[in-house]
């Protein structure tokens, strides 16, 4: 398929920067993939109702002396219910996304000006996926550990205890063992 710089499947993202064009719409979860995989186990069987909003906007800064630079804004929000990593039931975590993005001409620009800057550089792609791009950028945007400030129903001390608990192992015991063994044969 063409890319056009109105279609956010499939974006000429010099079409749409030049353009100065807005893109906006919703995205339901479940054809998010990667973000799906993390969601509760609960979560993942509504998540075709729990929307993500997003919108992108393309601009050019013109330059002095230069050709106009390529620009991409993007804004993402969503409500995920997350695995919280204490009690590990579900944590609902507000999920914000605000990037921009500078395209430039080939990969070797973008490597060089993003050693120089502290923008976003990418390389100017034949045609762009916003949905994966906004997926991608919440995926980033997620805490490293979710949890509940405060655990509806912590888990009970002696549990734990018994999870992580030690047991002394006597290797006298092994060798009775062994020793009994020896007398059955």
């Amino acid at each position: 398929m063409k890319p056009r710089p109105d279609h956010p499947r499939h974006l000429d993202v010099a079409g749409f920067a030049k353009g100065g064009v807005r893109l906006q719409g919703d995205i339901p979860l479940d054809a998010l993939p990667r973000l799906q995989d993390l969601l509760h186990a609960d979560a993942r069987l509504g998540a075709t109702s729990l929307p993500l909003h997003w919108q992108a906007d393309g601009q050019a800064r013109e330059q002095r002396g230069a050709a106009p630079q390529t620009w991409l804004h993007l804004q993402a929000d969503t409500v995920l219910s997350l695995v919280c990593q204490r009690c590990l039931n579900a944590v609902v975590t507000p999920v914000h996304v605000k990037r921009s993005f500078r395209f430039v001409p080939d990969e070797e620009t973008a490597e060089a000006l993003d050693a120089e800057i502290d923008d976003d550089v990418l390389a100017l792609p034949r045609s762009l996926d916003l949905q994966q791009l906004v997926e991608d950028e919440l995926l980033l945007a997620l805490p490293l550990v979710p949890r509940h400030d405060t655990c509806p129903q912590p888990l009970a001390p002696a549990t734990v205890d018994e999870l992580f608990e030690e047991k002394p192992v006597n290797p006298f015991a092994a060798l009775a063992a062994l020793k009994q063994g020896d007398h059955r044969h």
